[in-house]
């Protein structure tokens, strides 16, 4: 048994299963209103699964937006599965929670950042704020810097 609680560790499971939930409900429901996505994920997490010329094309990160068109979408406890358009191509994606760096949705100033860092073990877990850049996108998306609920405020 452990000597402390890993608040972080606890806190970045919370969060991953905050954007499983939304997911699911996007999944379900579609997009509601102006929502929409910026999702940064890690492409070299060995259960992410992209097309290679992505891959070649993104081989430590990219970007992704859900807004205008994307199918196919279905969520697990894993991660998730989307068909996005990549200059009028359609590719599908696997995207493990765990791969994922940022989520971000700019119509209501939302977003999380998962830092993970070999030299700072006690901010590895924690979600920080996010500013997506938009790498790969849908047609007619738009970027827009999002406030991020910090909770850097309630550590001691």
């Amino acid at each position: 048994m452990s000597d402390s609680i890993d608040y972080g560790k606890l806190m970045h499971h919370a969060m991953r299963g905050l954007i499983q939930q939304v997911l699911q409900d996007v999944a379900e429901n579609g997009l509601p209103g102006s929502h929409h996505f910026f999702i940064t994920f890690d492409t070299t997490n060995p259960d992410a699964q992209l097309a290679d010329w992505l891959h070649q094309r993104y081989p430590s990160e990219m970007t992704v937006v859900m807004q205008h068109w994307y199918e196919n979408l279905e969520v697990t406890d894993e991660g998730f599965s989307v068909t996005l358009n990549f200059g009028d191509q359609p590719e599908p994606l696997f995207i493990p929670y765990d791969a994922i760096k940022t989520f971000v949705d700019p119509s209501v100033e939302f977003g999380l950042r998962f830092e993970s860092s070999e030299l700072d073990e006690e901010d590895e877990d924690a979600p920080e704020e996010a500013s997506p850049q938009e790498e790969a996108t849908d047609e007619g998306a738009s970027h827009q810097d999002a406030e991020v609920v910090s909770l850097d405020q309630f550590r001691k």
